[in-house]
């Protein structure tokens, strides 16, 4: 084995401005001093300008409106253009009719796969197992590679607590410690260990930042908050993402402090480059510079050259860049420095994707045919998808079901193949997923019958139906009467020995602009619902859901429900494998579900009062509580049943006190008391008791994913050191305080065994 020896490493490395550059950096950085020393202004001002595809139809790329720019050296990039086709053909434009042959980079939205489609993220974030996540990553970047497609917006990695708000399907839920260690993997799985290789993707890592705090739960709505709370609570993952080596970030709609992102040179230059030092390029997101005008900012002049002088690279849509900064450079409004490096940022960036090597890497015609949508992909995706789900409720063992005898299907869901991929999933072939009916009826063969009603329309507001199935995702509106297709649905119901209710939102209920103020089952689903309940049948809800919802009157009457999310291209058999017992759920719930809409915001890491209800109480006069219900969840953070049943032992540490540069390890005996081999997600909190700023009631800290057989006992441990109690304090310093903490244990966020320890001073 060859020796690498210190001098070996040091020689490796030049020193370049104080930074330590590898030799690939070097020659990387006397190319591009090289290309740039070529190129007018104006092609400097195209490298910034991301257009989407336009008009562009395989074999007419020439022909084509954005052809024209792209010949000229105005075009950076393009977006949501797909096939090696297309793309090929567009890439030839650069490379062989512009000036100095500059490679397009082109990007998609590849949110939570490709052509195989996996769970929507909510869902993804729910299996809490990373490798799987990062596999999700892993097989959508070889097939968007595979298609031509080498950069894709996603992660997103913001956190949210207002499930009024579509965008929180794209997300990981509410907490910053589960969000980040997603935030690495997806970032791992699309870009993998080499950039320059054709079956990675560039991540994006988005929205920079606190977008998922929007008041009111209304999209591109303003976000207020401390910096404290920035630093806790809503930035780690987007760091996470960063040192994990994402190669773009985008920006947010929102403003930070009164300034919108896209022009907020605090975030953007202060947090994300010194703080932090992120060395990619920063992309806006859909013309979010031309809305800084709305925003009260000033006209597209002055906006784009306060988003350029922010820390800004490239424009997506809006063409500020390109046609105003030129006389903003005239009236000193911005300098040639700052065109010049986000001009090197996005030149940089082609340069890591092996463009410049190759412009057509990405277009191999093969793998377009063998590694899209592959047994292998859909295999991982129907894995994926299954534990995803998350058993809300299973009273008196409803579930798993028998194949045999007749299974009532009924619900707008049922039958709603074009729905299974959810949100986000611009690449999906709506006619590939099979439905809940097509997989049921696969999965009992003639062992049992299953019978099918749609039973009602999604909602009784056909405007709002229409809203909620755009971009194709049709639920095929029933133009027969609520009573008749609820007539119908009892006939199929009366000769059912269990039934089997579809329910919930459409896929596009959630996602960017589907906002809604009452996030329950809609109105005449809970209808047949309640109906289906008086026939005396079991009754097993399959909840389709982009959001938490508020399922109170369900949770207290129906005999069992499962969070089926969207889980994607395999979505149906997933299902179908997860009712009928072939897979054991184990998804655990990243987000808290409210007993109303009223107590959203709602997240279990939430601070104390100065007047705290007493545990177990309702309520108490002149205590932060409601008059009308509980502060507490109707289903807590971490939650999630299982077929078999799980009991914990006690808590068992190492010592009582941590003193820093040691560690404590924390010890617990997980045994399965069931009958059936489950997975369990052992879930590690602490509260810092004493603080000079206040802190949460509790706070995850790690988690493990086991798997144990029937009767079967396992040992957990985790390491607790100095570095897992740290925070920002009022000054922003990030550092762990001495004094006494707890640490808990358990299930989920509120079913835990508690011990407690000591900090030690240095």
């Amino acid at each position: 084995m060859k020796r690498i020896t210190a001098f070996a490493i040091l020689v490796a490395l030049v020193i370049n401005d104080g930074v330590a550059q590898t030799k690939s950096d070097v020659k990387m950085n006397q190319f591009i001093s090289t290309l740039m020393k070529k190129m007018t202004l104006e092609e400097k001002l195209g490298q910034l300008n991301l257009p989407t595809s336009g008009d562009i139809t395989t074999g007419q790329a020439s022909n084509s409106e954005v052809a024209k720019q792209i010949t000229e050296g105005k075009v950076g990039g393009l977006f949501n253009i797909k096939s090696v086709e297309k793309i090929r053909d567009v890439q030839k434009i650069a490379v062989e009719k512009s000036r100095l042959k500059i490679p397009l980079i082109f990007g998609m939205d590849v949110i939570h796969g490709y052509s195989t489609v996996f769970p929507i993220p909510l869902g993804l974030s729910c299996t809490w197992d990373m490798e799987l996540i990062e596999k999700s990553a892993r097989i959508a970047a070889i097939e968007a590679s595979a298609d031509g497609i080498n950069w894709t917006f996603s992660p997103m990695v913001d956190i949210s607590r207002d499930a009024r708000w579509g965008r929180f399907a794209e997300g990981s839920g509410e907490d910053p410690y589960i969000g980040s260690q997603i935030a690495k993997a997806m970032v791992k799985g699309y870009q993998g260990s080499d950039l320059s290789k054709n079956n990675t993707i560039m991540a994006c890592v988005k929205h920079f930042a606190l977008y998922g705090a929007i008041e009111a739960g209304r999209d591109y709505n303003t976000v207020d908050m401390s910096r404290i709370r920035m630093y806790n609570e809503y930035f780690p993952p987007y760091k996470a993402a960063v040192d994990a080596g994402a190669g773009s970030v985008m920006t947010s709609f929102n403003e930070i402090d009164g300034v919108p992102a896209s022009g907020n040179k605090w975030l953007m230059t202060d947090v994300l480059r010194r703080q932090w030092g992120f060395n990619g390029f920063v992309v806006t997101d859909f013309t979010a510079i031309n809305e800084m005008i709305a925003h009260g900012m000033g006209d597209l002049k002055t906006v784009s050259a306060l988003s350029l002088r922010a820390g800004v690279d490239m424009d997506m849509v809006g063409e500020g860049f390109l046609t105003t900064l030129k006389q903003s450079l005239k009236e000193g409004k911005v300098t040639q420095a700052q065109i010049d490096l986000a001009c090197k940022r996005i030149l940089e960036a082609k340069y890591k994707l092996g463009l410049f090597d190759d412009p057509f890497r990405y277009c191999d015609v093969q793998r377009s045919k063998t590694e899209i949508f592959t047994d292998a992909h859909r295999s991982a995706a129907r894995e994926i998808a299954a534990n995803s789900f998350v058993l809300l409720k299973n009273e008196k063992n409803v579930l798993p079901l028998r194949k045999k005898g007749t299974i009532g299907l009924i619900g707008p869901l049922a039958d709603a193949k074009e729905n299974m991929v959810g949100t986000w999933s611009v690449a999906a072939d709506y006619n590939k997923p099979l439905s809940v009916l097509s997989a049921l009826t696969n999965a009992v063969g003639n062992n049992a019958k299953i019978v099918y009603a749609k039973g009602s329309n999604l909602t009784a507001d056909t405007a709002l139906e229409t809203r909620a199935t755009m971009f194709g995702k049709t639920l095929r509106r029933d133009s027969r009467s609520t009573e008749a297709m609820l007539k119908e649905a009892l006939e199929v119901a009366n000769r059912s020995d269990v039934i089997v209710a579809a329910l919930g939102e459409s896929a596009e209920m959630s996602g960017e602009s589907s906002s809604r103020t009452d996030i329950g089952i809609p109105d005449v689903q809970k209808d047949l619902l309640k109906a289906l309940l008086k026939t005396g049948k079991p009754v097993v809800l399959v909840l389709f859901a982009g959001r938490p919802m508020t399922l109170k009157w369900e949770s207290e009457n129906v005999p069992a429900i499962l969070n089926v999310w969207f889980g994607g291209s395999e979505a149906g058999s997933a299902i179908a494998d997860v009712l009928f017992g072939d897979v054991n759920p184990s998804g655990k719930l990243t987000a808290t579900f409210p007993q109303n809409v009223g107590q959203v915001p709602l997240f279990y890491n939430h601070k104390n009062t100065g007047r705290p209800l007493a545990e177990g109480k309702w309520f108490e006069k002149f205590r932060s509580n409601y008059l009308d219900v509980s502060n507490d969840p109707l289903f807590p953070f971490g939650f999630g049943l299982s077929y078999t049943s799980f009991s914990y032992g006690d808590i068992s540490l190492s010592k009582g006190t941590l003193k820093p540069g040691e560690a404590i390890t924390a010890s617990i005996k997980v045994t399965n008391t069931g009958s059936r081999e489950g997975k369990e997600v052992v879930q590690l909190y602490i509260r810092d008791l004493v603080g000079t700023v206040t802190r949460p009631v509790k706070e995850l800290k790690g988690f493990q994913k086991i798997s144990l057989k029937a009767g079967e006992t396992k040992t957990v441990t985790f390491r607790i050191t100095e570095e897992d109690l740290k925070f920002y304090n009022s000054d922003l310093n990030f550092l762990a305080e001495p004094g006494d903490f707890k640490l808990f244990i358990g299930t989920n966020s509120r079913d835990l065994k508690e011990a407690d320890f000591k900090l030690l001073s240095k």
